[in-house]
């Protein structure tokens, strides 16, 4: 089954993003896309991850990162920060273009949903030179949940993290309903380490791998090759092969079938 939403967590690494007092944005979001991924997960939604530990990657990488997967939709999680403590509070999304119907559906789809749980809904606003956005080659969203540098903000963050999670999921089952009857009973998880345009270099990839004892299989889907490794009952698995794979200098993504 073909990734269909894509989840970035913004920043990584070195790049904290916003931060007040102990927060560091970069962390929070991670925490919110990797529940949001598990909750479509369930709902029978084929995901895929820009991020899933704290590492830097450029938006250029995101970007590009996401349009090998492809998928029907990419969201960017952040939280957003004012000049001052406490000067603004809500939820926003930024898209690139507004004459893009389904990202401003999308992005107001989950502002209302966020809405209902007590966040000021701040609407959806056009910021054409975003490269996440920009560079991504399917409708993409980048949603900015609550001002971390409000205390009332992050009040909801702390208090309703769960509400905020399924708020997310209902804004995008909104917007690209699941077929129930596609729905799959179990999913697994698997970790692409490369995408080729010629069988025989995946196959050089995947033998590679099995040297160093990863079991691997090649997953073609028009035109590329994917290298995948693994096979995990859950992302936490999928997570842990991953650093393996990193360790071992390998660039990696986690695919849900």
């Amino acid at each position: 089954m073909a990734v269909q939403i894509i989840l970035d967590a913004g920043h990584g690494g070195f790049d904290n993003g916003a931060v007040f007092r102990e927060r560091n944005e970069k962390d929070e979001v991670l925490r919110l896309a990797l529940a949001v991924g598990e909750k479509l997960e369930q709902a029978g939604y084929p995901v895929g991850y820009t991020r899933t530990e704290d590492i830097y990657e450029s938006p250029y990488q995101k970007a590009q990162r996401a349009n090998e997967m492809g998928g029907q939709f990419f969201i960017s999680f952040h939280r957003n920060s004012a000049i001052e403590d406490n000067l603004y509070q809500g939820v926003q999304a930024l898209v690139c273009d507004m004459e893009n119907e389904e990202s401003v559906m999308l992005g107001e789809n989950i502002n209302r949903e966020m809405e209902k749980l007590g966040f000021r809904n701040l609407g959806t606003e056009a910021i054409p030179d975003l490269i996440v956005l920009k560079n991504t080659q399917m409708p993409a969203v980048l949603v900015e949940i609550g001002f971390i540098n409000s205390e009332e903000d992050n009040e909801l963050f702390d208090t309703k993290f769960e509400e905020i999670v399924q708020a997310a999921v209902n804004g995008i089952e909104l917007t690209l309903p699941v077929k129930v009857q596609e729905v799959e009973t179990t999913h697994r998880f698997f970790v692409q380490t490369g995408l080729f345009k010629y069988d025989v270099n995946a196959a050089y990839q995947l033998e590679r791998l099995q040297i160093l004892g990863f079991d691997g299989t090649i997953h073609y889907e028009e035109p590329y090759y994917g290298v995948w490794v693994g096979s995990t009952q859950t992302l936490e698995e999928a997570v842990d092969l991953q650093n393996q794979l990193r360790e071992n200098g390998y660039s990696t993504f986690i695919v849900a079938e």
